[in-house]
């Protein structure tokens, strides 16, 4: 997919030679901080080390009270850190960056732009994630660094922007959420006192339960009978609250953290005293960096009422969290991973298919479609085009659902395809990656993609708009294969004349007595986007019927 490189072009000379060690870095830029973590991959086990770690507290999620927007102050700091990392992770030979955005960018009406600056100054690809995406690759990173053993786990990562919580147990999650309540973001819109008065404090948290309620009871209801998961923390505000206690009752700070208990008592003292303090006060608290001494008492009143909620007595530290997930799911995306987490490899078909069950599209139909747009693809790789597999598996989710527009109106069904894919919560997914398939299944029909269209113009690069342009037209011929929707055409071989500059399209028949015309009419209305796309001539031929396979 083209989550896993920093340009969609540099993915094949990446990828070659994965028995061999490789190094790879992701970056999780956050509504608090920048993280980055450089890792070493041994495909033999398959396993990761990792091997440097930066992280820089840049506040994107300090955005303009009256727009929303990032503020021009924020992206230079972001600017600054991501060229920090970028320069740590060449020194250290890594041979991509994957890079991920979350809240504070997904959220901000300039965030795309400011993704724009880093990829136009730095020359770094950041993929856009949604909520549940970032629930997903959370889970995968907890799993990186603590053994289930089958039994069910509750994540929870209070970040700036968001709060994820996970039910999981070692194969698929059961239940992933995203909640937009976060420690930057609740501090901005609701502390405005120092120390936080009476009612400040009691409207945060009664705000806090409110916001939370629904997503626990929902994962709470996915529980099984006599279940009694285990509370997994993970986050900046988590793991400093465990410091702090670690030592003032231990002394020192164990390393590493993972696994550390934390009680739900503990939180709650934690808390009193931290809502009794001043800004300056907190940041004296030993363990307790600057920074995080401004944002900790609501990051710890999410923590609290979460534990509240789900009834739990303590939580222990997990220390991989989304970063780390991004890894694992470069390494599963890549094949290396076969075994106690090849069930995750599999969520990308697992999702659109549900997105498919949830609009009612006819799976037969849209199973033709796929079959006959990947037949195409394969066929003319090498001769009208160099896209890989990666586009392939976009392909092949377009062709899925481009006709999931039809269960909102048959007129302009494709536009509703598109907002239909754009919002269907495609797991496995990243944001640029949803937006190439909903632009792919957008223009299965009609009008060929136009730089005055607004969906066209929300893919994030050149090259993502290219892939659009070259990929549709593929499936603009698929469609017309079935266009009676009656599987009459039984499978297509391709010849391509260099000389010519001509594609022969050898139909063959799925009823002898079929002579295909509304299908063979379809393809020579629609040939004509191939044609200008590719700069060939295509010709339709429908084969004897001795040659007809039954």
């Amino acid at each position: 997919m083209v989550n896993t490189s920093t340009k969609l072009s540099s993915l094949n000379g990446a990828v070659s030679g994965m028995d061999k060690e490789h190094i790879l870095a992701a970056i999780d830029i956050g509504t608090n901080s920048i993280h980055m973590v450089v890792v070493c991959i041994e495909p033999a086990l398959p396993a990761f080390t990792i091997i440097a770690k930066e992280k820089d507290t840049v506040r994107l999620g300090d955005r303009d009270p009256k727009t929303g927007e990032l503020t021009p102050q924020a992206m230079n700091r972001a600017m600054a850190a991501l060229q920090r990392c970028q320069d740590l992770a060449k020194s250290l030979d890594a041979e991509q960056i994957v890079a991920v955005a979350t809240s504070a960018v997904r959220e901000a009406p300039n965030g795309r732009d400011f993704l724009k600056r880093v990829d136009s100054e730095l020359g770094l690809f950041v993929n856009l994630i949604s909520g549940q995406e970032e629930a997903r690759r959370i889970y995968l990173g907890v799993l990186s660094g603590m053994e289930f053993s089958s039994q069910p786990h509750i994540i929870i990562d209070i970040g700036g922007g968001s709060t994820e919580l996970i039910l999981g147990d070692r194969h698929e999650p059961r239940f992933l959420s995203s909640t937009k309540v976060g420690a930057v973001r609740l501090t901005a819109e609701f502390v405005s006192s120092d120390p936080i008065s009476d009612r400040e404090f009691n409207y945060l948290r009664a705000y806090i339960r409110g916001r939370l309620e629904r997503p626990i009871e929902e994962l709470l209801a996915t529980l099984k009978p006599g279940e009694q998961p285990q509370l997994v923390g993970t986050s900046g505000t988590i793991e400093t609250l465990a410091e702090i206690h670690a030592k003032e009752k231990l002394g020192m700070v164990p390393n590493p953290l993972r696994g550390y208990e934390l009680s739900y008592q503990s939180v709650q003292d934690l808390v009193n005293r931290l809502a009794k303090m001043n800004y300056a006060e907190r940041a004296d608290v030993p363990g307790m960096s600057d920074k995080r001494s401004e944002i900790i008492l609501a990051g710890s009143l999410i923590l609290l009422e979460a534990m509240s909620l789900l009834g739990v007595e303590s939580l222990v530290i997990g220390e991989r969290a989304l970063r780390e997930g991004v890894i694992v799911d470069w390494m599963l995306a890549h094949g290396l991973i076969e075994d106690r987490l090849r069930y995750q490899g599999e969520v990308r078909q697992r999702s659109v298919l549900k997105v498919a069950q949830k609009y009612q599209v006819n799976r037969e139909y849209s199973d033709r479609v796929a079959k006959f747009a990947l037949s195409l693809f394969d066929q003319t790789q090498g001769h009208l085009h160099e896209w890989d597999g990666e586009a392939r598996e976009l392909l092949w989710a377009a062709a899925i659902l481009h006709n999931c527009g039809l269960y909102v109106s048959h007129s302009a069904h494709h536009k509703h395809s598109y907002y239909l894919i754009r919002n269907g919560e495609l797991l496995g997914y990243t944001e640029a990656e949803i937006e190439v398939i909903a632009n792919l299944a957008r223009y299965h029909r009609r009008n060929k993609p136009k730089k005055k269209h607004d969906n066209y113009n929300n893919l994030p690069s050149k090259q993502h708009r290219q892939l659009v342009d070259q990929v549709s037209a593929i499936l603009r011929l698929a469609v017309a294969l079935d266009r009676r929707q009656i599987g009459a055409i039984h499978q297509v071989q391709c010849e391509y004349i260099p000389e010519q500059k001509e594609l022969h399209l050898h139909l063959q028949p799925s009823h002898p007595q079929d002579d295909c015309s509304l299908e063979i009419w379809s393809l020579d209305d629609k040939k004509d986007v191939f044609e200008a796309e590719y700069g060939v001539k295509l010709v339709a031929h429908l084969e004897a019927v001795s040659d007809v396979l039954n």
